[in-house]
């Protein structure tokens, strides 16, 4: 569906994206996932042909766009700061483009009304300016201006950042909804991990303008390619060569190596385990997170973070208390020094 070719893209002497390799399937949610400054915007921009690749090609169906402007590749686009017109009302902003393309007056209220009740917009909506809406509805209504025009790809340039929290989540949900309902290709942008995680078929992560990893949201948290997507997803222990050296089963102590919070297990002294590997450690700190305690354990030269579920156990532990810190080494993810 989608491919970059050895794409670069260089501003003077700064290079945003080197050497991008990458195919995007039809009907994907795919995210170009990374930190300010990695990169994904510009890819995203090139896609749309806002941006000029400096090398490489781009590929939309097996045909090359590299030099194809922006209105003849078949994408619709939704900016960060949903770029609606102030000056017209919802139906007219749905409506834009279509106007644009010298569409009928009726076609045009067909495909609108049609297109609002698929984003959620009710049609009392329609006839209101855009500075009435919410956050929430503003985006619904850029959603609906790309896709009135029915593009064969949807790109969207982190269109939830301006929203409050509870709303993001509540967005989201939707969002996959109506991408699974219209059956679009879409190719999202964000800095938001949780964003990518749950909303993903796939998420290619980004650094300093080079992929680092492409893969499912499984593949990418729990078998993180490199150290710098282990570190940029989730949350992480990055755990000592004491560690290491202690917990055996044929581990390197030498490398660089990390596990997650949620992957450990806390027990106490002396109970009962079926787990290979284990910390002895006492107990630093707690906080407490409703669903979750996240429990500091100093555990031979380090401290280790240990995420415990609410209904995983009736027992608190306190400061001072030794412990067990169970560890299964298919969790540990390690990285060979160079």
């Amino acid at each position: 569906m989608i491919r970059f070719e050895d794409v670069e893209v260089a501003f003077g002497d700064h290079r945003a994206v080197s050497h991008l390799d990458l195919e995007i399937q039809e009907g994907e949610f795919f995210t170009l996932l990374g930190p300010s400054g990695c990169g994904k915007t510009t890819a995203l921009r090139a896609l749309a042909g806002f941006v000029e690749p400096t090398g490489g090609r781009i590929h939309i169906n097996g045909r090359d766009v590299t030099r194809v402007p922006s209105e003849k590749r078949g994408v619709g686009m939704v900016f960060q700061n949903y770029a609606l017109f102030p000056s017209m009302n919802v139906r007219e902003n749905i409506a834009f483009g279509l106007s644009v393309q010298k569409t009928s007056k009726a076609e045009q209220r067909r495909r609108v009304d049609e297109i609002a009740d698929r984003t959620g917009l009710a049609l009392s909506q329609l006839e209101k300016n855009v500075s009435e809406l919410s956050g929430g509805q503003q985006q619904r209504v850029a959603i609906a201006r790309a896709l009135a025009l029915t593009p064969s790809i949807l790109l969207l340039d982190e269109p939830l950042s301006n929203l409050d929290a509870k709303l993001r989540v509540q967005l989201r949900e939707q969002l996959k909804d109506l991408q699974h309902e219209v059956g679009v290709t879409t190719v999202y942008v964000t800095h938001d991990q949780e964003e990518a995680l749950t909303l993903s078929d796939r998420i290619a992560v980004l650094d300093a303008g080079t992929l680092q990893q492409v893969g499912t949201p499984e593949e990418i948290y729990d078998r993180s390619a490199t150290p710098f997507v282990c570190r940029f997803i989730g949350e992480n222990n990055r755990l000592s060569p004491a560690q290491i050296t202690s917990l055996g089963g044929g581990l390197d102590a030498t490398a660089e190596s990390y596990v997650r919070p949620e992957k450990l297990h806390l027990a106490e002294t002396g109970e009962a385990s079926t787990a290979s590997a284990f910390l002895d450690g006492t107990i630093v700190d707690r906080t407490y997170h409703g669903s979750h305690s996240v429990y500091t354990v100093r555990a031979e030269d380090a401290a280790l973070r240990v995420s415990v579920p609410a209904a995983a156990s009736a027992r608190q532990w306190n400061p001072g208390d030794a412990v067990r810190v169970d560890v299964d080494p298919r969790w540990i993810l390690q990285y060979p020094a160079a």
